[in-house]
């Protein structure tokens, strides 16, 4: 891809660094099939699919062998397979299944098995098709997909294929639900060079499934040429035969690009330009507050500095009136430390955790990678929160010492963990597979109170003694009066004016999160989010900076908490677009569904408070520390 822009070295070193995840270093290694060997096709959840043209309608996914969906199940019973904590976490149940595939060897009609479907299991099923739903297999890996050339120039893969499929019946034009039952399976496969044996590896999955009136004779020989759709009867019972069909089709694709096609963008010029006209306005006036910054900062350290203070020269206005207030104890210090601290673990994971997947360690291929080192990562960091929330809490002359180590491993987590409890009573409740399991549960509260807490208690240990952080400024033993102050510089205006320029540089690549995790897509634009994380720390902390400056220059002296809640404040605007995505891209029936989206979102936009919130106070800290530390006291 060409572009005609002086902005050509940024756009192809992304370029780079996607396709540099392409090749994923340490990722799940090939599997490699003689001829004939059996390649295993799990099953996953089935979760809500995005169709073009309709709202999504529930985020709530259900597990294959629901009792309702009667599937076919192996034999001797479905097995769990193996999974990662971060898959489970974010709904994976993946289980082995009935269906054999043989490598290289085509089958055609095969019988599955033959199930009864009551009343309620008809409307269960019928509502489930009405609402889009996807069934999710996993073939050597590798989802099972629907081909889709959306673009028009290339075709791609969707995750997941149709439970089933609407169609208008009748005079009165009645959409009546279908039932796929019959799986036409394609797998493409790619044969190994260099060997003597023949050996191949699987590259590509796609299911078209249909809906059939199949057959079953004595012997157990299924016949599908009855095209007739099966539709559930609500009113009674109704008799579905299961069956699918395999063709191995030979392919040039290579095991590495083999989640090419999965990993398709849209439209991708529009997500480019859109990144980068982002990227271009915030970087533009990033530079010219800090310029302009700067400018007045030097005039006024220069006319503070000449001031003869012997003689009855006095300024009357300015931030220098306040440096015997500025370095005051904020009220209530021990929350903002426990704040500062879980801000700066925060900081450390996400940025960690970018790092680590834009070099392609957490690849695609391990499901739910992503998940996994976000909390071990902040389970690691557990020390550096410690550390940052006991020398905050020193320097700002607090005693409470041991309140102060107990509460900085668990407030911040502890918020998040009763949330994520609370909401995971309504998922049991619709009996959803997205449920996290009783032990999944033990196990986070036991990475959390065996590694987490004894981390943040050394980090305390450690921050406590030290020494506190130095004032380069004595502080007066009366606190100034501060005058009124201007509208712009109040609480809530401030917020709003500063907390729109951090959320400016990650909107865009905020929708296409969103996107993934609602509509259960691939994220792999790792490259655009690097970016966008250093631009929105960038944007944080000079906006705050500035705001910070106004406010000394005002003679109000309380810099701390209005540093964090100023910088904090683009959570605010993260929660309304979440909402805004909510009104018009979703379409939520029922309760638990619109109670988890605004669950989740809520629980997302404090984790982005508290991670704005110590950027900003941290970047203020430095400036004040800086500016006073620049002038003569006497």
């Amino acid at each position: 891809m060409r572009f005609s822009t002086p902005l050509a070295p940024i756009v192809g070193a992304l370029s780079l660094f996607q396709i540099a995840s392409a090749f994923y270093l340490p990722g799940v290694a090939p599997t490699d099939y003689n001829s004939g060997d059996k390649v295993a096709l799990n099953v996953n959840s089935l979760t809500p699919a995005f169709v073009s043209g309709r709202p999504l309608s529930s985020i709530v996914s259900f597990d294959y062998y629901h009792t309702a969906f009667n599937f076919c199940r192996p034999k001797d019973g479905p097995k769990d397979v193996s999974g990662s904590l971060g898959s489970i976490l974010f709904g994976d149940r993946i289980l082995d299944s009935p269906f054999d595939l043989y490598m290289t060897k085509n089958e055609t009609c095969k019988n599955l098995c033959t199930r009864q479907y009551e009343e309620m299991k008809s409307k269960f099923v019928n509502r489930r098709i009405r609402q889009n739903y996807n069934i999710n297999w996993l073939v050597d890996g590798l989802p099972a997909a629907t081909l889709d050339d959306g673009d028009g120039y290339e075709e791609y893969y969707s995750q997941g294929f149709p439970l089933g499929r609407v169609v208008q019946e009748g005079d009165a034009r009645k959409p009546v639900p279908h039932l796929n039952n019959h799986y036409n399976i394609l797998i493409d496969y790619h044969e190994i060079p260099g060997r003597k044996a023949s050996q191949f590896r699987v590259v590509g999955v796609v299911v078209k499934p249909v809906s059939l009136s199949s057959k079953v004779d004595g012997e157990g020989n299924a016949d599908c040429d009855d095209e007739t759709p099966v539709i559930l009867n609500e009113n009674g019972q109704t008799e579905v035969v299961f069956t699918y069909s395999v063709f191995w089709r030979p392919s040039s694709t290579v095991w590495a690009t083999r989640w090419d096609k999965y990993l398709h963008v849209v439209e991708p010029r529009i997500h480019w330009f859109s990144l980068v006209n982002s990227a271009i306005i915030v970087v533009f006036l990033t530079g010219m507050v800090a310029m302009v910054l700067l400018r007045a900062l030097r005039k006024d350290i220069a006319r503070y500095n000449q001031l003869d203070l012997n003689e009855d020269v006095q300024d009357d206005s300015g931030w220098k009136l306040v440096h015997g207030d500025v370095f005051r104890s904020p009220t209530n210090p021990m929350l903002l430390s426990v704040f500062l601290g879980s801000g700066a673990q925060l900081f450390f994971m996400t940025g960690t955790t970018i790092i680590f997947a834009l070099l392609g360690f957490l690849s695609p291929s391990n499901r739910g990678s992503l998940g996994t080192a976000m909390v071990l990562l902040y389970t690691l960091f557990g020390s550096i929160g410690g550390y940052v929330s006991a020398r905050s809490y020193k320097s700002f002359g607090g005693e409470a010492w041991k309140r102060n180590i107990l509460l900085t491993p668990l407030f911040v987590p502890g918020i998040v963990f009763g949330g994520f409890f609370l909401l995971n009573f309504f998922l049991i409740y619709e009996h959803s597979s997205g449920a996290v399991p009783l032990t999944t549960m033990l196990a986070l509260v036991g990475i959390w109170f065996v590694i987490s807490v004894p981390l943040s208690f050394g980090g305390s240990w450690l921050g406590f003694k030290s020494p506190p952080f130095s004032s380069p400024v004595r502080t007066n033993q009366i606190p100034r009066q501060i005058p009124d102050q201007a509208t712009y510089l109040k609480p809530v205006p401030s917020m709003l004016l500063v907390g729109i320029l951090p959320f400016g540089a990650i909107f865009v690549e905020l929708y296409f999160i969103m996107n993934s995790i609602w509509f259960h897509k691939v994220y792999y634009m790792f490259g655009f989010l690097f970016v966008c994380y250093g631009i929105m720390i960038m944007t944080c902390s000079t906006v705050t900076v500035l705001m910070i400056y106004f406010l000394l220059c005002s003679e109000n002296y309380h810099w701390q908490w209005r540093s964090f809640f100023t910088a904090g404040a683009s959570a605010i605007y993260v929660f309304l677009n979440a909402i805004i995505y909510w009104i018009s891209k979703l379409s939520l029936g029922g309760l638990t569904s619109n109670v988890l989206y605004l669950g989740y979102s809520a629980l997302i936009g404090f984790l982005f408070f508290v991670l704005t919130g110590a950027i900003g106070f941290f970047s203020c800290w430095l400036f004040v520390r800086k500016i006073y530390g620049s002038i003569k006291i006497e």
